[in-house]
């Protein structure tokens, strides 16, 4: 299938549907996430530090599915590494001193999150 013959049948699916072009967007975002999620991608930095640098692009936007997907990708990490950062970053301080008082990336994570203005 050619690209546009793709796209002719994602407007008359669109057209068909009648369903409203956010809700459309909303259902096609979400299938081509888990498509996305189903096919995988490489994670060759899997299990390595993280640099300041990639965290501050990471926290720079929302905790997503798409941006979990996006970053995943883009860094050649695992799906859950993303969400993980973002739940970090949300987490109040109390509780982190709580539950991990001593880890140094959670600690580098709270440090870019707070540099960025997160608000746990």
């Amino acid at each position: 299938m050619t690209k546009k013959q793709i796209e002719d049948q994602l407007r008359k699916v669109l057209e068909e549907s009648g369903v409203s072009v956010g809700e459309f967007r909303r259902i096609f975002g979400k299938v081509m996430i888990e498509h996305e999620q189903a096919i995988g991608w490489e994670e060759s930095d899997k299990g390595k530090p993280w640099t300041d640098a990639e965290l501050r692009v990471v926290l720079s936007d929302a905790p997503t599915k798409e941006n979990c997907v996006k970053h995943a990708k883009a860094f050649g990490r695992g799906y859950g590494a993303l969400e993980q950062i973002y739940r970090w970053a949300a987490t109040s301080d109390p509780e982190i001193k709580r539950l991990r008082p001593n880890d140094k990336f959670i600690a580098q994570i709270k440090r870019i999150a707070k540099e960025l203005g997160w608000r746990a």
